[in-house]
């Protein structure tokens, strides 16, 4: 079983080190950005959506007769939430943080250089 996840883990890896050409810092910030908004995040969303759906197949399927799964059940739907909007909070915060800092954006300031209003060196 450990071999089975190791070898999974890896084969997901191997695109990521593959496609890690990096060759500054600013190169560094964006790779671990795209990382966490490509692919940790939405596999986040992914596991609480399960958790919630799970629990909610607990209250409502598993749990018609027993009031212990049904609060089982709750207890899940809750931790669902709970994973949808501490995902949300977090995603927001590094989409914040890549607008603010414009990790890649080797161009300079926006309006370019300041000009006199008359030639110098003429």
């Amino acid at each position: 079983m450990k071999k089975a996840f190791i070898l999974s883990a890896l084969a997901f890896a191997l695109p990521l080190v593959s496609s890690a050409a990096i060759s500054n810092i600013s190169d560094v910030g964006s790779f671990i950005i795209n990382v966490i908004n490509n692919i940790i995040v939405p596999v986040l969303f992914a596991v609480a959506f399960l958790v919630f759906l799970w629990g909610a197949f607990q209250v409502f399927i598993l749990g018609a007769q027993s009031d212990d799964t049904k609060e089982k059940g709750k207890l899940k739907m809750l931790w669902g939430l709970i994973g949808f909007f501490v995902m949300v909070s977090v995603w927001g915060l590094v989409n914040i943080l890549t607008g603010s800092v414009s990790f890649g954006n080797n161009a300079g300031p926006a309006g370019g250089t300041p000009r006199a209003g008359f030639q110098v060196g003429q």
